[in-house]
């Protein structure tokens, strides 16, 4: 069992730096063939991994540290059509930097928003991740609520994979 968790932990940290890596299809398939293995050790173990993952992008949507140069934005030359690209993105921009603003002014929209997130998956938990270290959440609040719910879907998801995997056949 303590092989089959290793590797399920390795298998979440990728998925939580890299999305297209899915976890959710691991977890249904180990415990379709592994049903030894505890639903319960197998959540708490993705939960972890997956938040110790997503901690590099809630620190680097924060600041904490410098980006690599290959992700910095190089300043281009101004062009008509760049220009108007640049206009017809303003509104967009302007919203998110509102929603931004929202999100900082009332902690409480963030915290129930990034609560549902970790547990359904919607809105995704990736962009969530990167705006709740945008707006500075706790580190606390952003480890505490993120395992809870990571750990009450994948271990609801590794407690009936046979439920689950009728759909995808």
């Amino acid at each position: 069992m303590l092989p089959w968790l290793c590797v399920t932990f390795g298998v979440a940290l990728g998925s939580a730096l890299v999305p297209l890596v899915s976890i959710e299809l691991f977890v249904l398939g180990l415990m379709s063939q592994r049903p030894g293995i505890s639903w319960l050790a197998l959540g708490a173990v993705v939960a972890v991994a997956q938040m110790a993952g997503k901690l590099l992008y809630y620190y680097a949507a924060r600041g904490s540290f410098p980006l690599p140069k290959l992700l910095h934005r190089q300043p281009k030359p101004l062009t008509d059509r760049r220009a108007r690209w640049q206009l017809r993105t303003k509104r967009v921009r302007a919203w998110l930097e509102a929603m931004r603003e929202r999100c900082e002014r009332h902690p409480g929209w963030m915290f129930g928003t990034y609560g549902v997130s970790s547990l359904t998956g919607l809105p995704p938990f990736m962009a969530m991740t990167v705006l709740a270290g945008l707006v500075r959440m706790p580190l606390t609040t952003f480890v505490s609520v993120g395992l809870v719910g990571r750990w009450a879907r994948f271990s609801a998801l590794a407690a009936s994979p046979a439920l689950f995997a009728g759909w995808f056949l």
